[in-house]
C-alpha cells in the first residue's frame, strides 16, 4: 500500500501457443505488429526510457515532484533492486527481444517476397532495444574497460511456451560484446528493411539508431556517415516552426521514427508525467526549473515553447497533449550529430559544421554563433531537451551530474531482483547493488 506499481502482475488467462503463431506467414506478420506494440508500451519507447534519461540527467534542470516512489528513486539516484519501473522495462525489453528472436528463427515461413523486410524489422527492433537497455543497465561505453565491464544477457535463441532451456540461460556479456551485437543487428537490418519514415522501422530509422550507437562509442566517422545517410536519403525535412515537430495527429516532416498514440492504442508516459491535469495527464510530476531555462537565448523559439501552469511552474510543451504522435528520433538530431562529428574529425561530409549548426539555429529564430564544440553541444542540449537523450550525452561526454561522475554506479540501473533470483547464479548484479 505504501508504494505504487504501474500495473498488477496479472498473467493472461488466454494466449496463443507460440507453436501456432510462428507457423504461417500471416501469423508471423501479426507477431511483428505485436512486437511494435510492445516497443511502444509505456515501459519502453512509449515514454519511460526517455523519462529515465531525463531524470538521471536532471542536474537541477528538472525536478520530480510526483508521489510515485519508483521514478523518485531514479531522480534521486537511489534505486532499489525491486523498483517496479526498472523491473518492467527490463522484462518488457526481453519480451520484445524474444518475439524478435522467434520471428527471425521462423523467417523461412514468411512469403519469400516479404522475407527480407520482416527480418529487417525484427533485427531493427532487437538492436534498438538492446541498445536502450545497455544504456541503462550497463556501464557506459565511455567508461573504458568495455571488454571487462558487464553488459547484457545476449539471448538470441527464442523461448517457446515459457520453456527455458540452457540456450536461454546465458551469462551477462561484456559491454563490448553487447555493443558488437547491437551494431551487428542494425547493420544486418539496414539492407533488408524498407525505405520511408514513420511508425515502422526503415533504412533511415536504422541509420539514425546506428548514428546514436556510434556516437556513444566515440566512433565519430560512423556517427557522421550514418547521420549523413539519413539527411541525404530519408526524404524528411525540418518543420518550418519548432513547435510543429510535436503534438501532431500524423508524423511530422522530420520524424524518422514515431509512435502513434490514440484512444485505442499506444501509451505516452511523457505526456502522463510531463504534462498537467488540464490536458488529461497527472498533476505535473516533472517540473522545468529556471536553471534549464537560463540556458536559452531570450528570443529562442524553443524557450517560448515552455509554458506556465496555474501555479506559475514551467512545463515542457513537447508532451502537452495526450493522443498525439510521439517522436522517437527526429531529423534535427542528425544535423547536430553530423555537425559534431565533422567538427571533431575536421571533415566536411554532407555540409560544414557551420551550415548544420546554423540550420538548427535559424529554425529556432536565432543568428549564427562561432562554430565551436561547446556551441554545437549546447545546441544539441537545447534542441533535444526532454526527449530522452540527456543522460546518454552526459555519459559519453564524461560530465558529472548531481555531484556524480559520469560512470558512477548510481547512474546504472540494477538488474531486477527477480532476474537475479531466477538466474540461478547466471545473472550477476551491477556494482553498488
Amino acid at each position: 500500500m505504501a508504494g505504487c506499481g504501474k500495473k498488477l502482475d496479472i498473467q493472461p488467462t488466454q494466449s496463443l501457443d507460440e507453436n501456432q503463431v510462428f507457423t504461417s506467414d500471416a501469423n508471423i506478420k501479426v507477431a511483428l505488429n505485436g512486437a511494435y506494440d510492445v516497443a511502444s508500451g509505456g515501459s519502453l519507447l512509449g515514454g519511460d526510457l526517455q523519462m529515465y534519461s531525463e531524470l538521471l540527467g536532471s542536474d537541477g534542470e528538472i525536478s520530480w515532484v510526483g508521489t510515485f516512489n519508483q521514478p523518485d528513486e531514479i531522480f534521486n539516484k537511489k534505486i532499489l533492486t525491486n523498483n517496479s519501473y526498472v523491473r518492467d522495462t527490463y522484462l518488457e525489453g526481453y519480451k520484445l527481444i524474444n518475439i524478435c528472436n522467434n520471428i527471425i528463427n521462423s523467417i523461412n515461413v514468411v512469403k519469400e517476397s516479404d522475407r527480407n523486410a520482416v527480418k529487417g524489422q525484427a533485427l531493427f527492433l532487437r538492436g534498438l532495444i538492446y541498445f536502450e537497455l545497455a544504456e541503462l543497465y550497463a556501464k557506459p561505453y565511455s567508461a573504458g574497460n568495455a571488454n571487462v565491464n558487464l553488459g547484457l544477457q545476449l539471448v538470441t535463441t527464442p523461448t517457446l511456451n515459457g520453456q527455458i532451456t540452457d540456450a536461454n540461460k546465458v551469462a551477462r556479456s561484456t559491454v563490448q560484446q553487447t555493443y558488437d551485437q547491437i551494431v551487428a543487428d542494425l547493420t544486418a537490418a539496414k539492407p533488408l528493411i524498407g525505405t520511408g519514415r514513420g511508425v515502422k522501422g526503415s533504412k533511415s530509422a536504422v541509420a539514425a539508431t546506428l548514428s546514436r550507437v556510434y556516437l556513444q562509442m566515440a566512433n565519430y566517422a560512423g556517427a557522421r556517415d550514418e547521420a549523413n545517410y539519413v539527411i541525404q536519403n530519408s526524404g524528411g525535412s525540418l518543420e518550418m516552426e519548432y513547435s510543429k515537430a510535436f503534438n501532431n495527429t500524423s508524423p511530422s516532416s522530420e520524424d524518422l521514427f514515431v509512435l502513434p498514440i490514440t484512444a485505442q492504442d499506444g501509451t505516452s508516459d511523457l505526456h502522463t508525467f510531463f504534462s498537467i491535469i488540464d490536458f488529461g495527464a497527472r498533476d505535473g510530476d516533472i517540473e522545468i526549473n529556471q536553471q534549464h531555462l537560463d540556458l536559452y537565448e531570450a528570443d529562442d523559439a524553443r524557450l517560448a515553447f515552455f509554458y506556465l501552469d496555474v501555479n506559475s511552474i514551467y512545463r515542457s510543451g513537447k508532451w502537452l497533449l495526450q493522443y498525439k504522435y510521439l517522436p522517437v528520433i527526429r531529423l534535427a538530431e542528425m544535423y547536430l550529430t553530423r555537425a559534431e562529428a565533422n567538427f571533431r574529425l575536421g571533415t566536411i561530409v554532407g555540409a560544414t559544421p557551420a551550415q548544420d549548426l546554423l540550420r538548427i539555429r535559424t529554425r529556432a529564430g536565432l543568428a549564427a554563433v562561432p562554430v565551436t564544440l561547446e556551441n554545437i553541444l549546447l545546441e544539441r542540449r537545447l534542441e533535444l531537451a526532454h526527449e530522452g537523450q540527456r543522460i546518454q550525452d552526459i555519459k559519453r561526454l564524461k560530465l558529472s551530474v548531481d555531484g556524480l561522475a559520469f560512470d558512477a554506479n548510481a547512474l546504472v540501473f540494477p538488474i531486477p531482483l527477480r532476474e537475479i533470483n531466477a538466474g540461478a547464479g547466471v545473472v550477476l548484479q551491477n556494482p553498488g547493488y
